[in-house]
């Protein structure tokens, strides 16, 4: 995935504007990035919480407009980070950001985190979208709580979409894809198309993944915050280290099930999605999409909590796939235990196996109390096998077995 310099060309893989197409519909969808869940709206916090989150609510507005005007009088331009989707046999799930770049940026590059956390968001930025070079007709998308199904009542054509106040862009678009692996490629004015991939999922496959990234795949000893916030802001990507033997782990579910796709849900912010699919491409991961979270706090009253978003990600793809039944893989340093235990009550026989890995003590770390997370959770109590070990290879030698009969 790159981005040009300079003014746009025209390659040979984009389609002329005078080119007669067949466009790709796309229909209304709630946003991911405007969710709050009830009990955490800001109108049902105490006044002293609500008063503390419209401080820094404003705060962070504030450092917005100073850092606007800073990148503009650099001559920054309006670009796409675009993020990788996944589809059904039905429809396509598309999210792109707009954010402030030189005009000249490096492309291709794993950069450290923090410059991801510096972007600055480019807000009300419209977007042309097209899909293996058909381009997508979309709608405007409105400020919402919770996911909604596709609406097909709903068509308002447009050759264009704009970003939401925090320069996301969530689209869902109708066009029946082939299985596999497709190209979507994103506009701006003034530059070239971005590109990223859209995985789409076969009808009728059987069993897909559901990973934690942190601490579940790569080491980020996320208890710890001094030591979670280095490792993520300030560690060179290509040294980001792998948990022992879950590469092998993910490699043997795959091939047990050679049509199962891979879902990295994490709580890391969608600032640092480049730096993540790096490192799970370095390491020989399966590919696949990246749901990860949004931490401006202004679209949703406040920044969700991780067990929120895991929860609400989860629940839309048990309602995108409802014929699938999921491995859910997660890690005892946060919640994933109980979340996990969760997602298996409310969807009885959609969940195949829980494999929880156990961090060693180095790793939850004596200070992880200080980020308000306990540092291991147990074994989660559900009527799903849950498989636990402090490595992939523990995890293989107990679980693998147990998958096998569902082949």
């Amino acid at each position: 995935m790159s981005e040009g310099s300079g003014d746009i060309v025209k390659p040979a893989s984009e389609p002329s504007d005078d080119m007669p197409t067949v466009p790709i519909p796309a229909r209304r969808v709630m946003t991911i990035f405007d969710a709050a869940s009830r009990h955490e709206r800001i109108e049902a916090k105490p006044p002293v919480v609500r008063l503390a989150r419209r401080i820094i609510t404003r705060v962070f507005g504030l450092w917005l407009r100073i850092s606007t005007f800073f990148v503009r009088n650099l001559g920054w331009r309006e670009r796409v980070e675009p993020y990788v989707g996944y589809g059904t046999d039905d429809y396509s799930r598309l999210v792109c950001r707009t954010v402030y770049g030189p005009a000249r940026p490096r492309s291709g590059m794993a950069n450290r985190g923090i410059r991801g956390m510096l972007t600055v968001p480019a807000p009300r930025v419209r977007v042309r979208i097209a899909i293996d070079r058909i381009p997508v007709e979309t709608v405007q998308i409105g400020a919402s709580e919770v996911y909604d199904k596709v609406d097909p009542s709903v068509r308002t054509d447009s050759r264009s979409a704009a970003s939401d106040a925090a320069g996301y862009l969530d689209l869902v678009a109708e066009r029946r894809l082939s299985p596999g692996i497709h190209d979507v490629s994103y506009r701006v004015h003034g530059r070239a198309p971005v590109h990223a991939n859209l995985f789409t999922i076969a009808p009728g496959t059987p069993v897909g993944v559901i990973s934690d990234v942190d601490d579940t795949i790569m080491v980020t000893q996320a208890p710890t915050l001094w030591k979670a916030a280095y490792n993520l802001l300030l560690l060179n990507p290509r040294k980001r280290v792998p948990v022992p033997g879950m590469g092998a782990l993910f490699t043997r579910i795959s091939d047990l099930f050679p049509e199962a796709p891979f879902f990295y849900l994490s709580t890391s912010p969608w600032n640092v999605e480049g730096s993540i699919r790096h490192f799970i491409a370095d390491h020989g991961y399966p590919q696949g999409p990246l749901l990860l979270r949004d931490l401006d706090p202004r679209p949703k009253t406040f920044v969700p909590t991780g067990v929120q978003h895991k929860l609400e990600f989860a629940e839309q793809l048990m309602a995108d796939f409802p014929a699938m039944r999921f491995i859910l893989i997660g890690d005892d340093g946060q919640r994933d235990p109980t979340t996990y235990a969760t997602i298996a009550r409310r969807y009885p026989g959609r969940v195949l196996a829980i494999a929880i890995r156990q961090l060693s003590p180095r790793e939850s770390g004596p200070w992880g109390g200080v980020s308000g997370v306990a540092t291991t959770q147990p074994a989660p109590v559900t009527d799903v096998p849950v498989f636990m070990g402090t490595t992939g290879a523990n995890l293989m030698s107990t679980m693998i077995p147990f998958l096998r009969q569902f082949r």
